[in-house]
């Protein structure tokens, strides 16, 4: 039996996210990157189309993933609705409150876009979360994020939760202090001079018992002078990182590492990898990708990918929503409305929302 054709998709993009894109892509059986849309004409790994028009014609792409600036992300959606293809948005969807209810209005009813939310489909996060949802600490009742900034660490939040699209009483405040930066985006800035960071800390009153902590300094994705720190608590016991602490049974409580079998120390010579994250005898997540050698980012990334193909398709469920995508967005938005406004505010009803 021959392997089925691969889901062929074209980017719209050229930077450093682009490239995840394309080069994980390529690497998957299951799809084929086709190309790049690009502004102005560069040698890339890809072939290159000067516009969206001019690659559905020559390429025919099964669908669309952007990577380009927030302002001009709903530009490429839309065109890719009018040219009735999927489309993997990047984050967020659009830049600003109005834009999302533009966008939504739209094409939210096209069914045709999905929002490129990888956090949760990280190996750790995605172990934490079969964890919860095993119910190994009952309903979850608060999650507390500092990690990663704005609408990532939303889906988080709504993500271990198990909360849909429901307003928020949104709480702010946020603190400058000096804190050196050793490490950015291209790597080691030769700096130990202590510069001002700011830190936001925000709280989310989701109703019923349900709240989530927002805490996040400057670069924090990239300063490892910084613990990422996650703490989902319920009835029954809390997850905090790689660790759960639970009832297991009358006068009973147990307390267990989340542990990452990784592949590659020593004398095991199979080359540094994945392989599983449990705990105890409960395998929580197994690595899809075994002797790639990826990173987490490539690991969730590659899975996404996947996700919007299978569902193109139709043989899985869709990846993550506009509707979704939207909604972690307009939390966000929220924080720095609270902050301006000095108090708590309230998030409106929005048309995405059941």
């Amino acid at each position: 039996m021959s392997d089925p054709t691969p889901t062929r998709f074209v980017v719209v993009g050229a930077g450093w996210r682009a490239e995840y894109f394309w080069r994980l892509g390529r690497s998957l059986d299951s799809l084929d990157c086709v190309g790049a849309v690009v502004r102005s004409p560069r040698p890339l790994d890809v072939a290159t189309f000067s516009s969206l028009a001019q690659c559905v014609r020559e390429a025919r792409p099964d669908f669309v993933v952007t990577a380009v600036p927030w302002p001009v992300t709903p530009e490429v959606v839309r065109a890719a609705v009018e040219a009735g293809l999927p489309v993997l948005a990047e984050t967020p969807p659009a830049p600003d409150l109005d834009g999302l209810h533009a966008l939504w209005q739209d094409v939210g009813a096209s069914g045709l876009v999905q929002v490129a939310e990888q956090y949760l489909l990280l190996p750790s996060h995605a172990a934490r979360l079969a964890l919860v949802r095993s119910g190994a600490i009952g309903t979850p009742t608060q999650v507390q994020v500092s990690s990663t900034h704005q609408y990532h660490a939303l889906s988080l939040i709504r993500g271990y939760l198990g909360v849909g699209r429901v307003a928020a009483t949104v709480r702010a405040s946020s603190f400058v202090a000096p804190l050196v930066q050793p490490q950015d985006r291209d790597g080691w800035t030769h700096d130990g001079a202590a510069q001002p960071a700011t830190t936001t800390i925000a709280t989310f009153d989701f109703g019923e018992g349900r709240s989530g902590v927002y805490d996040f300094t400057d670069n924090q994705w990239h300063n490892q002078l910084r613990f990422r720190r996650i703490l989902v608590r319920g009835t029954h016991g809390e997850v905090r990182d790689d660790e759960v602490i639970r009832l297991d049974g009358p006068q009973t409580v147990v307390r267990s590492p989340l542990v990452r079998r990784q592949t590659g120390y020593d004398l095991d010579l199979d080359g540094f990898d994945t392989d599983h994250l449990s705990c105890g005898s409960q395998v929580l997540y197994r690595n899809p990708y075994p002797g790639r050698r990826w990173n987490d980012e490539e690991i969730a990334i590659a899975t996404l990918l996947e996700q919007m193909g299978s569902w193109v398709r139709g043989e899985g469920p869709p990846p993550y929503s506009l509707a979704d995508g939207a909604h972690d967005h307009l939390l966000a938005l929220a924080v720095d409305e609270a902050l301006a406004a000095g108090g708590s505010v309230r998030t409106s009803d929005a048309p995405w929302s059941p």
